[in-house]
């Protein structure tokens, strides 16, 4: 714009104001001398005496002139709210930002205190419920304002500040439960000290996450780890029988997790050597079956097709009264062969060969059994080149003092 046009601009805004205030003075001493003299009643929009907005009630003046005197007046009173309010904001505006920032701040910690923050709407939510409400039923804009005298709606900065906190307040949990899992596995591979430090650990989370079945097959893989390193019968049996009912938790809570069938199809095995016959033999179907659901939501777990695989041979070894005695009792002896246990043996080899010193035992013993021998000598070699490292291998080193002489080595 030419600077001549803006100062025609500018002298002619200021005319304006200059007119508008003549006239308010004209008015002003114009409607003091028809107060002197004629005397009426002032009344507000009410009907009520007071200070409002003013129309006189009296003889004297034509009507026209009544309603434009009511209209200037009612001109000069707005005129007047603006200014105080422009004053107000004027003097507002320096704090502005920091009752801005101890509002946020407020609400923030209350959000990390409460346990129910999440269910509570988001400001702009309020906001604009509470911009919807005199809409509604009909108040002014100003109700809508929060008392810190702004508009709680957030910008699109703060809704996405405020929506971080919430998904990292979210997240936590479940980066505290995978850290505590990792931990957890750690601790399984160690020493006689970790396992137990491990059941420990995981005693002490469980209420926290005790519904989670990652975390209770866990559990029950730790009862089942402190219950071989255990010195007493009364402790290992207590250890037992409590990691049973772990895992029985884990596999309601969540029929989906191999793991949890898995476990838990393991310390019933471990509780057959503390039951009666009848619930040894019971405890066996319920071991077959869990280890069947195990393969079938996971079959590329070497772990469940090995002890499958020693099922299967312990069921072969059964005698024949050992059979009559199952199916007098439930009608139906468990069955399965040797050559059954071999497949599952040479699936846990395919999976992931090498895969541990008592599974080439287990396969050295299958053929010996069908005549095999020269694949037995081989397995029985791949076993002895094992190191022996967990209790497992040093149960397989017994095995082999037996099984190798028996095959000529």
């Amino acid at each position: 714009m030419a600077q001549a046009d803006s100062k025609v601009l500018v002298l002619g805004a200021l005319a304006g104001v200059a007119g508008i205030s003549l006239a308010v003075v004209c008015y002003q001493g114009f409607r003091s001398r028809r107060r002197a003299s004629c005397p009426g009643v002032y009344l507000n929009r009410s009907n009520g005496q007071g200070t409002g907005l003013m129309v006189v009630d009296g003889p004297g003046l034509p009507r026209g002139q009544a309603e434009v005197l009511e209209r200037l007046e009612a001109l000069i009173q707005c005129v007047s709210e603006l200014k105080d309010e422009m004053k107000s904001l004027k003097n507002a505006l320096p704090t502005l930002p920091d009752h801005v920032r101890e509002e946020l701040r407020g609400q923030d910690e209350g959000r990390r205190i409460s346990p129910l923050h999440r269910t509570t709407p988001t400001r702009r939510k309020r906001a604009a419920g509470s911009l919807a409400g005199p809409r509604a039923g009909g108040r002014s804009s100003e109700e809508a304002e929060s008392e810190g005298g702004y508009i709680t709606a957030l910008t699109d900065s703060e809704e996405e500040e405020q929506s971080d906190v919430e998904q990292r307040d979210e997240e936590q949990p479940a980066d505290k439960l995978s850290d505590l899992l990792q931990r957890i596995d750690r601790l399984h591979q160690g020493s006689e000290s970790h396992k137990r430090e491990s059941l420990n650990v995981l005693l002490e989370q469980r209420e926290e996450f005790g519904q989670n079945s990652t975390f209770l097959w866990r559990l029950t893989r730790a009862y089942c780890d402190v219950h071989d390193i255990s010195s007493t019968l009364e402790e290992k049996k207590t250890h037992a029988e409590t990691g049973k009912k772990v895992g029985e938790e884990a596999v309601s809570l969540n029929p989906t997790c191999a793991e949890s069938h898995q476990w838990y199809a393991i310390m019933c095995g471990i509780m057959a050597e503390y039951e009666t016959v009848q619930n040894k033999i019971k405890n066996g179907y319920i071991f077959k079956d869990h280890l069947d659901k195990a393969i079938e939501l996971k079959p590329q777990d070497p772990m469940s097709y090995y002890l499958l695989g020693r099922w299967c041979y312990a069921v072969a070894q059964l005698s024949w009264i050992e059979r009559k005695v199952a199916a007098t009792l439930f009608g139906e002896p468990p069955s399965a062969t040797v050559e059954d246990a071999l497949k599952n043996f040479l699936k846990v080899e395919e999976i992931q060969p090498g895969y541990s010193k008592l599974n080439y035992v287990f396969l050295a013993k299958c053929y010996k059994d069908l005549g095999q021998s020269q694949k037995a000598r081989r397995m029985c070699e791949s076993a002895c080149s094992m190191n022996v490292v967990s209790k497992e291998d040093e149960e397989a080193r017994k095995e082999l003092d037996i099984l190798c002489p028996a095959l000529g080595m």
